[in-house]
Parts: structure tokens; C-alpha cells; sequence
């Protein structure tokens, strides 16, 4: 049996359980174009040390971009016997331009190659899932501009506590993707040094300049300490922690819109295309998108638990536990980038239902809490007391078959007579949502000023 590129130590074949135990190719070659800009920019490097041949640099250099390409073209499969993506790329490259191929691997290991490539891989998806969070922050923004009057009944504990409107709402959850934005965006500065050039774990006796490779690979600089680096997978958790944060985000819009397409809410409405049917129930129009991305929320947490468990008990540096670290960050990632896809479409798509909404804001009594504030404001009493009275008038509300809002002015005063004439405008729930002009509140013109305020936000990420 040949002997493996990367074993000259071992004398015997490996046994077929360890073979197959050790292979990573089936998965790492997702990494076949990292790899490859990353052997080019090392290669160059090597040559512009005088440490390789300028005409090595070139074979290798032409090489690599034509395997490459033939890797696109479906003309190399990468599911031979090469145990991971770097052994492929280098035999293949040895197989087509002979000793220069050989030399490509001066100055490195396989442990800052594949720190490089899985660092590379998960810079660039780190600015891909930033730039569809922000695309899903926009598609919030308008749903909330054209929904700052739309009635919604906001709830605290799923009770229905105080009005709100539904561009508001919208709003919050905006809030929630631009902390998560931000979140992935100082993962991406964190981490953007380049690994390359710290060989297995104490650097080389070469003249290598690392800043070189760090440049042509748009890294802002290289990596402090050599140690630390081969060793490191800080980088994977940051955006597999990033990851999950952000579909917790998502499941919890994805319950309420579960809750507000169902029968009993009709708060709204999704499009055909975000909705499945049942194979027995003809009437039937499932919210499988939402229930989906729920769910998915669980896949990423036990991706992020995963590699946590791998690298909690890890001695310095590399250990070939680390192989373990790629699999759950390539699930999480093409996750997070379909569901934030799929989720703007949704929300873009869905039909508000304003009247509905409406109506459910004359349940559970949603003003209360501005009959309260009255009383402490006009009549001077401690809100304590005002609570008290209040609860009196919702229990006559209740016998009544009324909301609050319903109520008549002798009605509340058969209760208090502290209640005066013009508390009943302020009751009504249009002028309660309006009533909370507070900074951050839900009154239109703040919910404009939030809407307005991430506009301006959204024009400084460009």
C-alpha cells in the first residue's frame, strides 16, 4: 500500500476502522476554495522571500487556479482516498506540475492551514449573514412605517396588557437583528488575523513574512502567538453563539406568527408560497416555515454545545479532536443563511389584518392602565390606591359585558367620583397607544422616529 503524503513516521497501512475514522474529506472539502487562495497566497509569499523559486510560484500558482476550476467543472469530485481537502489539493497539484508541488507545503503544517481555511470560511460568511440580516432589518423597517396606526393588543406573560400598534412590534424585533448585526460584525473585526505561517505550533526557522499573507488574503494583520493560534477555534464559537442568538430571535417571531395565523388570532395572514397544505384536510394552510425555523433553533444550539464539549478539555495546541469542529459550523451556517432567506420573504409577503388586530384590542381591558394614571395625575393619589379603584371598574366591566373602553362616564364614576369628564377619551385605545409618547414608546410619531432612526442606522452599514 503507498504510503500516505503525510505519514512518513508510519510504516504499516492503517487499519480500514482508523482510515475511515481519520477521513475528513467527505465534509472539510467545503473548504477547497479557502484552501486554495490560501496555498496561492503562501506560495507567492514563499517566493517573494526568496524561500522558493519565482518559477515554482508560478507552476504552483497556475496549478492551483486550474484545480480550481476543474473542481467547479465537476472534473475532480474530491471523494477519493485523500484524507482531507489539503492532501487532495496538494496531490493533485504534485500530480500535475511534479516537484514544485511539493515544495508549496514549506513553512507550514496543516495546523495553520486549516486554522487559515476554516478562519477564511468563516470571516466570509460572517459579512454574508450580516449583509441578510440587514436585508431582513430593512423588510422590518417597511412593514413598521406602513403599520405605525395598525391597533395590535400587546401582551406580556401571552395576556393581553396594554395597545400597542403592529409597526412597533415590528420595530422590536428589528432592534433584536441589529444587536445580532452588530454582534456578528465584532466576531468579524475580532478575528480577522491570519494564522498562516505559524507551522505547527511554534512558528519556523524560514524566512517567512507573515505580513505578506495576511495582506493578500485580506486579514488585517497576523496572529500575536503562534501557540494560541494552531489551538484556537474561538472564531467557530463566536458565530456558532452568533448563529443560535440570532434563531432564537427568529423562533420567537416564528411563534408568534404560529399564534397570529391561527383561527383564533387571524392577526395575519401568510402568502401561499410560505404555507403547506395537509394530505388529508383539504381546508387546511400550515405555517410549516415558521414551525420549521423553530425548530432549526434547537439544530444550532446543539451545534454551539457540540463544539464547546470538544475544545472545553483541549491540552495546547492542535488535537485531532479539532476535526470535530467543522461539521456542526458548516450545518449552522447554510441554516442561519436559508432561514434568514426564507424569513424575509415571509414577512415581506404577509398580509396584515388590521381589523382583526382592532378587535382584539376591545379584549382584557387594555386601557386599564391609563384610567390608573389619570387618578394619580388629576386627583393626586398614590398609584397604589388608583390600582385598586381600577381593578373595582374592570370587575363592573366584566359583569357589564364591557371593555373598559366601553364604559360610560357614569359608569366609572358610580365607582370613583374622582373620575372626571374627559377620562373618557382616554380611554378609548387609539388614544392610549398614542398616550405613550415616551422615549422608546409605542405611540406613532415614536414608532416613526424609531423606524427613522434605524434608517439612518441602515445607512451607515453601507
Amino acid at each position: 500500500m503507498a504510503k500516505k503524503m503525510a505519514s512518513a513516521r508510519i510504516s504499516t497501512a492503517s487499519s480500514e476502522l482508523l482510515t475511515e475514522l481519520n477521513n475528513s474529506l467527505p465534509f472539510d472539502k467545503a473548504l477547497y476554495a479557502e484552501d486554495i487562495e490560501g496555498s496561492r497566497a503562501h506560495a507567492y509569499m514563499l517566493g517573494e522571500q526568496g524561500i522558493i523559486s519565482k518559477e515554482d510560484v508560478a507552476a504552483i500558482d497556475a496549478g492551483l487556479a486550474q484545480i480550481k476550476e476543474d473542481i467547479e467543472a465537476g472534473k475532480i469530485t474530491l471523494d477519493g482516498d485523500d484524507e482531507d481537502i489539503h492532501m487532495a489539493i496538494e496531490r493533485h497539484l504534485t500530480e500535475r506540475i511534479g516537484d514544485a508541488g511539493k515544495r508549496m507545503h514549506t513553512a507550514r503544517s496543516r495546523n495553520d492551514q486549516v486554522a487559515l481555511d476554516f478562519r477564511m470560511y468563516v470571516q466570509r460568511n460572517t459579512l454574508l449573514i450580516g449583509e441578510l440580516l440587514l436585508e431582513n432589518i430593512k423588510t422590518f423597517i417597511d412593514v413598521a412605517e406602513k403599520n405605525a396606526e395598525t391597533l395590535l393588543p400587546g401582551m406580556t406573560h401571552l395576556q393581553h396588557a396594554q395597545p400597542i400598534n403592529f409597526g412597533y412590534h415590528m420595530m422590536a424585533y428589528a432592534s433584536m437583528f441589529k444587536r445580532d448585526y452588530e454582534r456578528f460584525m465584532s466576531s468579524y473585526e475580532r478575528n480577522n488575523f491570519s494564522p498562516i505561517g505559524c507551522a505547527a505550533l511554534a512558528g519556523t526557522p524560514h524566512p517567512i513574512n507573515r505580513k505578506i499573507t495576511a495582506e493578500k488574503l485580506g486579514f488585517d494583520a497576523p496572529t500575536l502567538n503562534c501557540l494560541d493560534t494552531v489551538s484556537d477555534r474561538d472564531f467557530a464559537l463566536e458565530i456558532l453563539f452568533n448563529i443560535s442568538t440570532m434563531m432564537m430571535h427568529m423562533s420567537r417571531l416564528s411563534e408568534e406568527l404560529i399564534i397570529w395565523s391561527t383561527s383564533e388570532f387571524g392577526f395575519v395572514t401568510l402568502s401561499d408560497r410560505h404555507a403547506t397544505g395537509s394530505s388529508i384536510m383539504p381546508q387546511k394552510k400550515n405555517p410549516d416555515i415558521p414551525e420549521l425555523l423553530r425548530g432549526k433553533t434547537g439544530r444550532v444550539n446543539g451545534n454551539l454545545i457540540s463544539l464547546l464539549t470538544v475544545m472545553k478539555g483541549l491540552s495546547l495546541a492542535y488535537n485531532k479532536d479539532m476535526q470535530e469542529d467543522k461539521e456542526g459550523v458548516f450545518d449552522s451556517v447554510r441554516t442561519a443563511v436559508l432561514s434568514l432567506q426564507v424569513m424575509n420573504e415571509m414577512i415581506a409577503e404577509m398580509r396584515v389584518n388590521v381589523e382583526k388586530m382592532a378587535k382584539a384590542c376591545m379584549i382584557g381591558h387594555l386601557s386599564a392602565t391609563d384610567l390608573a394614571d389619570y387618578l394619580v395625575r388629576e386627583a393626586g393619589l398614590p398609584f397604589r390606591d388608583a390600582y385598586h379603584i381600577v381593578g373595582n371598574v374592570v370587575n363592573m366591566a366584566e359583569e357589564k359585558g364591557l371593555d373598559i373602553s366601553e364604559l360610560c362616564l357614569e359608569d366609572l364614576q358610580s365607582v370613583d367620583a374622582r373620575i372626571g369628564e374627559g377620562v373618557v377619551a382616554l380611554l378609548d385605545n387609539r388614544a392610549s397607544m398614542n398616550a405613550r409618547k415616551s422615549e422608546g414608546g409605542t405611540a406613532t410619531e415614536r414608532t416613526l422616529e424609531q423606524v427613522e432612526s434605524m434608517k439612518g442606522w441602515l445607512e451607515k452599514q453601507s
